[in-house]
């Protein structure tokens, strides 16, 4: 299966001087193409990234000498097009926003190939194409790719790639698990088992004011500016790191351990329009949570189920199936009609296991049904 790897760079100044000039090239290409597209569309003409792509190669790259000196791969235009591209066929999909230009500093990246040909992959050391050998702080696994993406986050530059892996699918300590997602308790598990809710954004949300501060008073243009700049970003892709860590932690151990996972389908957008929980929210990452889960379902060898949206799994009673109101204020689930109680989050989980066997019972597997009314 093809696996998505990114690993920090070890580069020297010199390096670092090529890579920026490689990023500044990629971003002049999706400017220029991004300007040129919307001239275009406004007088009536319908643009397409080939289009613009042949008439840069040209009629537009000639007449600019830096972007072919040497050292440079000219394989990162081709690739600024074809992102500008899949940038305009998400937005008239409706799966994304209008393309905006890049800016200098923000999401540097450019992506490079080797014409055609497999890139070798393996160990502490990389060869790209053009630019030359480049170290690694970790060791890589021994693969090829086709495509390689460099990207930088503050002052560190990443490598991403997409490989062929083989894994086995490990051995499972429990057939089925509902997972319950949540602001207060991060993960609840219908095995009795919790992730709390570490709040990464909240413990350095004291850190990130006194910064933020720091920068907006320095002199705008200065190299003082730069380093408040740079010692911001520093600290937003932290948080960043910490909160993937602890979602790789939690979804890790749910696809080693679990054959089936059944998960709920949030309406993080709409839950995000609440702005007294919008910010807990977004720190807990849980369109990341899904896509972790995804990729290694396939990793590890167990299935992932999507409850339907509307599903009150925290309104239903897991002991007799009795569905009621529940008030976010409320963490204990006390049933109305049988007595019975538990801590709300657990009920929810459990409630999410019994799906399992509906799935089953559809594909014509016999099986307990779930007991609700």
């Amino acid at each position: 299966m093809l696996l998505s790897i990114k690993t920090k760079l070890k580069l020297s100044t010199n390096q670092e001087t090529i890579m920026s000039k490689h990023a500044g090239i990629a971003r002049f290409t999706y400017n220029w193409g991004l300007a040129t597209w919307n001239s275009f569309y406004k007088d009536g003409l319908k643009p397409n990234k080939y289009l613009l792509k042949k008439f840069f190669n040209n009629h537009v790259k000639p007449e600019f000498t830096w972007i072919k000196q040497s050292g440079i791969s000219q394989k990162i235009t081709q690739y600024a097009f074809d992102n500008l591209g899949d940038a305009f066929s998400r937005f008239f999909s409706g799966k994304g926003g209008c393309p905006k230009f890049k800016k200098k500093g923000i999401h540097d990246s450019f992506t490079i190939d080797a014409g055609g040909k497999p890139i070798p992959v393996g160990g502490t050391s990389i060869k790209l194409p053009t630019i030359g050998w480049v170290k690694t702080y970790e060791g890589l696994p021994h693969t090829t790719c086709k495509s390689i993406t460099i990207s930088r986050t503050a002052d560190s530059w990443f490598i991403a790639f997409a490989g062929e892996q083989e894994h086995k699918p490990t051995l499972k300590q429990h057939e089925i698990v509902g997972v319950d997602l949540g602001v207060k308790v991060l993960a609840t598990l219908s095995t009795g088992v919790v992730f709390p809710n570490p709040k990464h954004y909240e413990a350095h949300l004291k850190k990130l004011k006194r910064l933020s501060k720091k920068f907006a008073r320095k002199v705008k243009g200065s190299n003082n500016k730069y380093k408040a700049k740079i010692q911001q970003a520093k600290c937003h892709a932290r948080i960043a790191n910490l909160r993937k860590e602890t979602l790789h932690q939690i979804t890790t151990y749910l696809c080693k351990n679990h054959a089936k996972i059944v998960v709920e389908d949030l309406n993080t957008s709409g839950m995000l329009s609440n702005h007294k929980l919008a910010r807990v929210i977004a720190d807990c990452g849980f369109y990341e949570f899904k896509q972790q889960l995804e990729y290694k379902a396939q990793k590890f060898g167990c299935e992932i189920i999507i409850a339907d949206r509307w599903f009150p799994s925290t309104k239903t009673c897991s002991n007799c199936g009795y569905i009621q109101d529940m008030p976010l204020k409320e963490r204990i689930y006390n049933c109305e009609s049988c007595g019975h109680w538990m801590d709300r989050d657990l009920n929810a989980a459990i409630n999410l296991s019994r799906l399992a066997f509906i799935v089953k019972a559809y594909r014509g597997i016999a099986a307990p049904m779930l007991p609700l009314k």
